[in-house]
């Protein structure tokens, strides 16, 4: 599966001057919300992220994911799986898991997003499953951009990846595009404008 294609095909993975939620600066966006507006892409996607799942032999109870963007990730994840799906939300600037969703005792949980940059909000939200009585087993998303690293590589992970480095993170692609400081950025010295697209952005 060439993933990169897909999404090319899709016009998610974007070209421009960009102001990413971490406040660097890039030429590159992907935006998966491009991607998974087709149901079959969608299912297509989350049937592959399943199978390496599924391959590695862990167990999953349920689907946890970050909204705004992991919704669709998850639950199409949660349906290739046909596990269980419940969903974490901002509250005041914190992650919550409300609307009635409980977390099993015990249960077990992966995290899915659509990417995974750092992994702090994925992080947030196993914090949350695990402050409930969860487990979490893993870590899923459709892309992934690099800082951290996937299951079965042997590179180390950036310093600025915030996931736990004992539990496995599951990806179709790794997406590792050059980012910029603010104050150091090539297209900001050359007159272009960053724009912040995204659920945090426009």
């Amino acid at each position: 599966m060439d993933v990169e294609q897909i999404y090319k095909d899709s016009d998610a993975l974007l070209e421009g001057h960009f102001k990413l939620s971490s406040g660097n600066h890039s030429k590159y966006y992907l935006q998966s919300a491009k991607v998974l507006e087709d149901p079959k892409t969608a299912k297509l996607l989350a049937e592959a992220l399943a199978e390496q799942i599924k391959a590695s032999g862990i167990k999953v109870d349920a689907v946890c994911s970050p909204a705004l963007g992991g919704l669709i990730a998850g639950f199409a994840l949660a349906t290739a799986l046909d596990v269980k799906f419940i969903f974490a939300e901002r509250v005041d600037g914190q992650m919550s898991i409300r609307r009635g969703f409980e977390v099993q005792k015990g249960g077990k949980y992966l995290i899915c997003e659509d990417i995974i940059t750092t992994g702090g909000s994925a992080l947030e939200a196993a914090n949350q499953v695990e402050a409930a009585g969860g487990e979490v087993v893993g870590y899923a998303a459709l892309a992934n951009r690099g800082f951290c690293v996937r299951s079965g590589c042997n590179d180390e992970p950036k310093q600025n990846c915030k996931l736990p480095k004992h539990l496995p993170l599951f990806a179709l692609e790794d997406f590792t595009f050059e980012m910029y400081s603010a104050d150091n950025c090539p297209l900001c010295k050359d007159g272009s404008v960053a724009y912040k697209p995204g659920s945090r952005g426009n």
